[in-house]
């Protein structure tokens, strides 16, 4: 079985996470914080990805903490449930529509950390939830994970949305990322390493 359990205390964030990139999209989130549970199970459920996460988080300052650091503690998991990467497709790509909004991700999981956002600027809040933290997280997984992120917000008007377009493509692409491949017996790379 493909999967990472992971723990991260400091003084800012108390985080477990346990994912399975092999399961069957079953969710149980509670970081605290409403907006970002309902994605992580929306990436959860598309991505056919068993995912855990209890967080405890200073909430009180603000939402960034808590969610950056579940990020890098997401991208973590992936690296370590992925081992070595033998037999996986290695890239991966979903285009999503969200009633207006439509999102692209692209995916390489080259053990090159590099993330580019593209598109309409993600501001304001939906709730308490400061929409700029979307890109903190998916910057702080992609660099955990030594993944290289491509997310590309090709339109969209509601801000719930884009989002959400956003962490369903993100679930669709990593889930073709780690498939294996059943033509390969070894590392998807010339270099014989990722």
């Amino acid at each position: 079985m493909r999967s990472a359990h992971i723990r991260r205390k400091t003084k800012e964030t108390d985080i477990e996470i346990s994912l399975n990139l092999d399961g069957k999209g079953e969710a149980q989130v509670d970081s605290g914080i409403p907006f970002l549970d309902h994605m992580l199970t929306l990436f959860s459920v598309h991505g056919l990805f068993d995912l855990k996460v209890k967080a405890k988080g200073d909430l009180e300052v603000d939402d960034h903490h808590t969610t950056e650091d579940i990020g890098l503690c997401l991208g973590q998991a992936i690296m370590e449930a992925l081992g070595e990467k033998r037999g996986i497709f290695r890239y991966g790509q979903s285009s999503v529509p969200m009633n207006e909004a439509l999102a692209q991700v692209f995916i390489d999981l080259s053990g090159r950390p590099f993330f580019v956002y593209r598109g309409k600027r993600l501001s304001g809040k939906i709730r308490q939830f400061d929409l700029e933290l979307v890109r903190e997280f998916f910057w702080a997984l992609s660099f955990r994970s030594a993944m290289t992120l491509h997310i590309h917000l090709v339109y969209g008007g509601n801000k719930h949305h884009c989002v959400e377009a956003i962490f369903k493509a993100f679930g669709q692409a990593l889930r073709q990322a780690v498939a294996i491949d059943k033509g390969r017996l070894g590392i998807p790379s010339s270099k014989g390493v990722l």
